[in-house]
């Protein structure tokens, strides 16, 4: 399985296109948000921190769905590998997984067996980096609405 290089050469080039398209969302999202907080003219400056933070959820549900779709796509082709799990396993398994790599829950009752484990653990990552960059994003708008 391993020694497919086709395989393991598509995995690593869907994994690094995952993870451009995911980070190039978070940054126009967290801008456009930014932009859009700072023109908010609200009589409660504090609810543009609960603004913000709807928004950015929507964000990283947006990028789950990303890794997600990316893993169902590669499991259409047996060679990237398959998910272990007591039961058969659909496309809304493979969102199912994401969102538990993503936020570095871990594996559970699925599990990603073969070349398809690189965007697993590159998924993991980047999903870490961007909850951080999501709560350091939020600071900030709090520091500057928060006490209005």
């Amino acid at each position: 399985m391993y020694g497919n290089w086709l395989a393991n050469g598509v995995v690593v080039l869907a994994t690094i296109a995952a993870v451009c398209l995911c980070v190039l969302v978070h940054y126009e999202g967290l801008s456009l948000l930014g932009r859009g907080l700072a023109k908010r003219h609200d009589h409660q400056p504090r609810r543009k921190v609960l603004y913000g933070i709807f928004a950015v959820l929507v964000l990283h549900i947006i990028e789950i769905w990303l890794f997600g779709i990316t893993h169902w796509a590669l499991l259409l082709w047996p060679e990237t590998g398959h998910l272990v799990s007591a039961t058969t396993t659909g496309f809304l398994d493979t969102i199912y997984l994401s969102a538990m790599t993503y936020t570095t829950v871990g594996f559970g009752d699925l599990a990603p067996v073969g070349p398809i484990r690189f965007l697993a653990g590159t998924e993991a990552l980047t999903g870490f980096v961007m909850i951080t960059w999501s709560a350091s994003f939020t600071f900030l708008e709090m520091e500057r609405f928060w006490r209005r």
